[in-house]
Order: C-alpha cells, then sequence, then structure tokens
C-alpha cells in the first residue's frame, strides 16, 4: 500500500461530505450557515492545496483537458480502463465540478446573510439549484466511486479514510 491522499485532501473530503448531509437533509437556520461557513473555509484551503500540496492533491496531477476525460469516460464504457493511483480524468473532472458548485453554493449563502441581497429571491433560488446539483452530482461520484471500487477489486471510501491505495498493476 502507498500514500496517496494526504490528512488536507481526506479532511477537506469528509468535512464536505458531513457538511452537505447536515445542511441538505438536518440543518436550517444558524445552524446551517455556520456549516455552510465551515465548508467554504474547507473548500479555500483546499483550493490553495491543489497548488501547493502534496502531489495526487495538486490539480495539475488531475486536472486533463476535455478529449482526456471523455477517452477516459470511453474506455469504461468499453470495460478497458486501467487503475490509477490518483484521481482519474472522469475524477479530476467531477472534483472540479463538485468545487465549483461549493463555491456557488458558498458564494449564495453568504450573500443571503447580506442586508443587500436578504431575501432576494434570484439568489435564494440559485442556492437551491446549486444544492441540487450538487445533491445529484455526488450521487453520481459516489456510484462511480462504488463501481470502480468493484472493478478494480479496491475500497476506494476506505483509501479515502486511510490516505492508503495499493499501486496499479498489484493484485
Amino acid at each position: 500500500m502507498v500514500k496517496v491522499w494526504d490528512p488536507v485532501v481526506r479532511l477537506f473530503h469528509w468535512t464536505v461530505v458531513a457538511g452537505c448531509l447536515l445542511n441538505l437533509f438536518v440543518l436550517e437556520d444558524e445552524p446551517h450557515e455556520i456549516v455552510g461557513y465551515v465548508v467554504a473555509v474547507a473548500l479555500v484551503i483546499r483550493l490553495l492545496w491543489g497548488f501547493i500540496g502534496t502531489r495526487h492533491a495538486r490539480f495539475s496531477d488531475f486536472v486533463v483537458g476535455p478529449r482526456a476525460v471523455f477517452a477516459h469516460l470511453s474506455d469504461i464504457l468499453h470495460r478497458r480502463e486501467g487503475r490509477t493511483l490518483g484521481h482519474t480524468p472522469a475524477g479530476g473532472a467531477m472534483m472540479l465540478a463538485l468545487m465549483a458548485l461549493l463555491a456557488g453554493l458558498s458564494v449564495t449563502g453568504i450573500l443571503m446573510g447580506t442586508d443587500a441581497f436578504w431575501g432576494v429571491e434570484w439568489v435564494e433560488e440559485t442556492h437551491e439549484t446549486l444544492a441540487n446539483l450538487l445533491m445529484v452530482l455526488a450521487i453520481l461520484h459516489v456510484a462511480a466511486a462504488l463501481y470502480e471500487s468493484r472493478r478494480h477489486h479496491e475500497n476506494l471510501a476506505w483509501a479515502m479514510v486511510t490516505g492508503r491505495k495499493r499501486p496499479p498493476g498489484e493484485p
């Protein structure tokens, strides 16, 4: 087993998971806002870590162009995708999409707490739409992780707990 996911990446991941579950299904009002701020701060830290962090945390390790993402998706459809140590091209695209949604949710959430935008309908509607899109993408993310875990005989959720995966090419 080799170290892949550092503590910053893992803490960000599970902070977002907990924060989103709480804010989507449990909390309202002030507790919802506090958790939203915690997730926003975690996102800012993760964005910075994407430039200065460890190898697999850096955007340069997993952000690729659309051609590579579509080629990877085609490989998945034809069941010829290989294992990767860090994010796959599709996984990297999903990370960017989820981070963009979290950023949008953070901005609209902050705006709703200001005097200028409190009660403004389009801000609230945008926030709600982004939350729904986040839920859809999170479900796709979990489904993809389950598929990849089964396909490659490894527990990706556990790897996000321990930070360790077996190297590609090992059974």
